[in-house]
This record gives structure tokens, C-alpha cells and sequence, in this order.
């Protein structure tokens, strides 16, 4: 089991450079719409379940967790095993995006009873759109 996550990082990661190039966009490109989206569909799915279920507490643990787990553990790691460069669209814009969604957030969260309807949640679809145009069409690169 363990051989074939491996693996299957290993084609993952192949397989996305290999997209980059053949498209002509950078890796990170790639990385924040394709890999991404493929990677949180599993936790997509549980949420979709959840929320069916009416078990929003589940919702928000499973992608706050997750957000936290990805930010924390996982870039820990990676840094602790081989140093990683932050490139500079990260911190002029990906950085900033993410707080602001993470700011937009909490209106709903501080709110009695905290909720998120359907037309915040469709605007944070819809805001996810723009931002996956931006990184496609290189806003926020240096030069």
C-alpha cells in the first residue's frame, strides 16, 4: 500500500511538470489549480456528504483541519527534509488571496448562530473562479 502512494505521488508530480511544460505555464501554475483540485476531491466529497447529512460541524473541522494540516504539517515537513523557496507570486499574491478568503470568513463565523448560506457559498465559488483565471492568465507574476 505505502509503495503504491509513493508512486503514485511520484507519477503525480511527473505528470503535472510534464502538463506544465506541454502548456507552457509554470509548475506552480499546474500546482494551485490541477494538483490541487485533484488532491482536495476526497475531502470535497466528505464535505458534500456532510453537509447532505446536516453535520456542519464536520464540514468545518474536515477543511479547516486540512487547510491547517496542509500549512503546518505537511510544508513542516517538506522544509525540515530539504529546504523549499518561497517564489515571490506567493508572497505578492497567493498569500494575500488566502487571507482574504480566510477574512471573508469570518462574518459567518462570529455570527449567532455561525452559518454560511448559499449565496456565501456561491460567492465563494465564484471568487474561487477568479483566482483560478488570475493564476492561469499570470497575475500576480513578477515581470
Amino acid at each position: 500500500k505505502r509503495g503504491g502512494l509513493i508512486y503514485g505521488a511520484h507519477l503525480l508530480v511527473e505528470g503535472a511538470t510534464a502538463l506544465a511544460r506541454a502548456l507552457g505555464v509554470g509548475e506552480e501554475v499546474i500546482g494551485l489549480s490541477l494538483v490541487a483540485f485533484g488532491t482536495s476531491l476526497p475531502e470535497l466529497a466528505a464535505a458534500v456528504v456532510a453537509a447532505y447529512r446536516r453535520h456542519a460541524e464536520l464540514v468545518l473541522g474536515n477543511i479547516l483541519g486540512s487547510n491547517l494540516f496542509n500549512i503546518a504539517c505537511i510544508v513542516g515537513t517538506v522544509a525540515v527534509i530539504k529546504p523549499i523557496g518561497v517564489p515571490a507570486r506567493v508572497i505578492h499574491f497567493d498569500i494575500w488571496v488566502m487571507l482574504g478568503a480566510a477574512l471573508l470568513l469570518v462574518p459567518g463565523m462570529v455570527r449567532k448562530p455561525p452559518s454560511l448560506g448559499r449565496l456565501g457559498g456561491g460567492l465563494f465559488v465564484l471568487l474561487y473562479g477568479v483566482y483560478i483565471a488570475a493564476v492561469v492568465f499570470g497575475v500576480g507574476e513578477a515581470g
